[in-house]
């Protein structure tokens, strides 16, 4: 959530940022906000001029009744003050509501240095790392022409028509061989970004509650994107059912992970947090029809490894550095090409102030492919969150939040399989995955 202050300083800033994003709607219903900061001053003023007669008021009270003279008319007048001061109070409340609502569905602000652009063609690489080549380098072609992932899983195990069968599309099921190459992934991602990042492994609920999603901006705009689970409700309808009954399963981890600190004031001791889970996570992909309907690119339930950091505000960009290498440590330890971009103004999420994808190799396309995404979100989601440590100055100062993918598990078997695939269809074991896999070098 924007810092509401910024806007009634300088609203005209606010929105020319925010026009930055290069979207077709626009993000903030100016005339609205208006309305609303009208409303507040009036009322406000007319607090101040109330408040002012009361002090006069009262202190009449205090000079008639020191006298021996009767003070009752002036405290009548006192008590109808106070009167108007409960409605302007009870009328002040009622604003926070629309105004609230209002400021959920506005998206972060872009830093400075995020570049313009309109869409994923305005992202700027950063750097590239091959296996071979070290920094900047390009990925080495296979010496036959590849398979892509979904030829060379099936015969390991990996199967689509079961995963129709039990639930429907986007949805995959794997056994034997490529099922222990899954858990051998998110098994050796976790042990890195604990023992060698530092990192604290959580288990969470893979299910949420609204004021959770809230928190870390899905809700309200994203509620499509998401699977919600109904308590008493009959046929899947969630109509007329109340917040109470629905649970959300989770879009990613960070969704709980972020939300251990709502409602809470740390302290500067306490930061940074670094968080890490492993959770399958579900979304509907809406809006997604058509697009990488073959394999496990995109589908409604995977699992990853997430990374999440709270931090001093000071600290910020530095921990987004970081985090970045501790994503990039996985793919070079799976022996994977990859690029760093920085995110356009057009591309970034709803929460992010600025972002860094990590994009691996996929020698079957001939392409890049997202398979991580890291962002600061700065105090955006602290705001939602109301998650606040005491500085040094004993200040209470919104933190700040960032998240990262460290990496997502399903990505990453689509990647080995296609990297390190040998002409006779079998599988290279990376040596980092070797000791997970009960020593075996290939997968047959």
């Amino acid at each position: 959530m924007l810092d509401v202050v910024s806007l009634r300083k300088d609203l005209d800033a606010v929105v020319k940022t925010l026009e930055r994003r290069k979207q077709p709607q626009p993000f903030l219903d100016v005339a609205a906000f208006q309305s609303l900061e009208t409303q507040r001053k009036t009322i406000q003023v007319r607090t101040e001029e109330l408040q002012a007669q009361r002090n006069t008021l009262s202190k009449q009270i205090g000079q008639l009744k020191s006298k021996g003279e009767s003070a009752d008319e002036v405290m009548a007048q006192v008590a109808s003050i106070k009167s108007e001061l409960d409605a302007s109070a009870t009328a002040l409340e009622a604003l926070q509501e629309p105004l609230h609502n209002l400021l959920m569905g506005v998206p972060n602000l872009p830093q400075d240095d995020v570049p313009l652009g309109a869409d994923e063609s305005g992202n700027v690489e950063l750097r590239r790392w091959s296996p071979k080549g070290g920094d900047a380098g390009l990925p080495e072609p296979l010496a036959f022409e590849p398979k892509d992932h979904v030829d060379l899983g099936e015969p390991l195990g990996l199967d689509f028509e079961m995963g129709v069968k039990l639930s429907g599309a986007r949805f995959a099921v794997m056994r034997g061989p490529v099922a222990r190459l899954h858990r051998a992934l998110a098994a050796f991602m976790l042990d890195t970004q604990t023992e060698q990042h530092g990192y604290t492994e959580c288990y969470t609920p893979y299910a949420v509650n609204a004021t959770s999603l809230r928190g870390t901006g899905q809700l309200p705009k994203f509620e499509e994107d998401l699977f919600a689970a109904i308590k008493g409700g009959q046929d899947g309808d969630t109509t007329g059912l109340g917040e109470d009954n629905k649970l959300y399963l989770i879009p990613t981890s960070e969704v709980p992970l972020t939300n251990f600190v709502r409602d809470t004031l740390l302290t500067e001791a306490d930061l940074p947090m670094k968080l890490t889970a492993h959770t399958p996570c579900f979304r509907s992909e809406a809006g997604s029809h058509g697009r990488d309907t073959r394999g496990l690119i995109r589908q409604h339930q995977f699992d990853k490894v997430e990374m999440v950091q709270i931090v001093h505000p000071d600290q910020s960009e530095a921990v987004l550095q970081e985090m970045t290498g501790h994503a990039e440590a996985i793919l070079k330890a799976l022996e994977l090409p990859y690029r760093v971009v920085l995110l356009c103004t057009g591309d970034m999420g709803f929460g992010a102030t600025k972002t860094h994808d990590l994009e691996v190799w996929l020698p079957a396309q001939n392409t890049y492919r997202e398979i991580s995404s890291v962002s600061n979100c700065h105090a955006f989601q602290a705001r939602r969150l109301q998650a606040r440590f005491k500085n040094a100055a004993g200040k209470n100062d919104w933190v700040h939040t960032l998240n990262g993918s460290g990496l997502a598990v399903g990505r990453a078997l689509v990647a080995v399989l296609e990297n390190h695939q040998q002409a006779d269809g079998s599988i290279h074991i990376p040596m980092a995955l070797q000791p997970y896999m009960g020593g075996k070098t290939v997968l047959r």
